[in-house]
């Protein structure tokens, strides 16, 4: 298959003409296992390395290769890997916080164009999840779709389906990947030369997706736990597959934790619809607790307002704010300024007898 079936097109190719590869093919990482990569192209596919310089590189924080990424590879012989000398930059990255207590950036998938954010509609079902998965992937660069699977298994899926003020106009789609219901719609958003990335917890039906998508099975699947519908981890690696229709397809394990990175934005974009009632309020520094002439507290009080979405927009927004102390010393250190003057406040007021019962 050529590169512009792996998804080439304009925008790498501005940026390998704009360099001088002369020993290089363009390839694309379509699977990878610990440090060894698949790699496709013209020349077809082959495992790769990454050559020295990328790893020290990386050591220093610079990209390491991703599944979806485009890279800089030299070919040698047919039985000998190839070499990855650099990753071409990414049109887009879905990525989160790594696991655990680095704060580290995890690169999931990259340089996709649609992401399908699967949540089962069972008793697993967090619409404050999706709004988490559809933070990260406005702030990607990629477009969201809502799949919602196992409808045949929700007497109440129909309700669960309006999801007007959460998908905020996201394209939905309900499906049954074990009966093949609705996906005719989901089939109708796939494109040749395209790349979707199936995203989700465990146990929302990814790899059956997968599965039906592509037509034959190349994926595991198995049941969810029945104590409390939670998933156990089949898939993996991630790996890109090409569908029948030419379309590209990138399945992910499961993610226990998404843990948003950067995604300011990409919050903004979820709650335009509390930023707009924000944007009414008396004060310009209104945080939506207990001032008057909040507009948010009175969509709340009017009944128009979902009090869990409020909520759950105050957290994501919080662990921006956290995360942004950790990553940015300029911030971290504005916030130690901040809570010093508030505790220079606060020990004027004792000596001044403010606090005196």
């Amino acid at each position: 298959m050529s590169i512009e079936g792996w998804g080439w097109n304009s925008y790498f190719e501005a940026f390998w003409r704009g360099s001088d590869w002369e020993y290089a093919v363009p390839a694309r990482v379509v699977a990878q296992q610990r440090k060894f990569w698949r790699v496709a192209g013209d020349f077809g596919e082959r495992w790769a390395e990454a050559n020295g310089k990328l790893r020290l590189a990386a050591d220093e924080g610079a990209d390491w290769p991703a599944v979806g990424d485009w890279v800089v590879a030299e070919l040698h012989g047919a039985d000998t890997p190839a070499v990855i000398q650099e990753v071409l930059p990414r049109r887009s990255k879905f990525v989160r916080k790594s696991p655990g207590k680095k704060v580290k950036e995890q690169v999931i998938a990259a340089n996709v164009d649609t992401a399908l954010l699967v949540s089962a509609l069972d008793g697993d079902f967090n619409t404050r999840r999706i709004e988490r998965y559809l933070a990260q992937c406005w702030e990607s660069g990629a477009r969201p779709v809502i799949v919602l699977n196992k409808v045949d298994a929700c007497e109440k899926a129909r309700g669960k389906a309006g999801m007007g003020h959460v998908a905020m106009g996201t394209a939905v789609c309900v499906v049954s990947a074990r009966t093949g219901q609705g996906f005719g719609e989901l089939e109708g958003l796939l494109r040749p030369g395209h790349t979707f990335v199936l995203l989700g917890s465990s146990g929302v039906g990814k790899s059956t997706i997968a599965n039906r998508l592509l037509g034959q099975t190349v994926q595991e699947v198995q049941p969810v736990r029945e104590s409390d519908n939670r998933g156990r981890h089949t898939t993996t690696t991630r790996e890109l597959f090409v569908l029948p229709c030419g379309a590209l397809l990138m399945d992910t394990p499961g993610l226990r934790e998404m843990q948003l990175w950067e995604a300011e934005s990409g919050v903004a974009q979820v709650f335009a619809d509390i930023d707009l009632l924000a944007a009414q309020c008396r004060f310009g520094d209104c945080r939506h607790e207990a001032e008057l002439g909040c507009a948010v507290l009175a969509a709340l009080s009017a009944g128009t307002l979902d009090p869990a979405r409020v909520e759950n927009r105050r957290k994501l927004l919080r662990e921006q704010e956290f995360l942004r102390r950790k990553i940015d010393p300029q911030a971290r250190q504005e916030e130690k300024q901040r809570i010093k003057q508030i505790h220079r406040q606060q020990r004027k007021m004792y000596r001044n007898g403010k606090f005196a019962g």
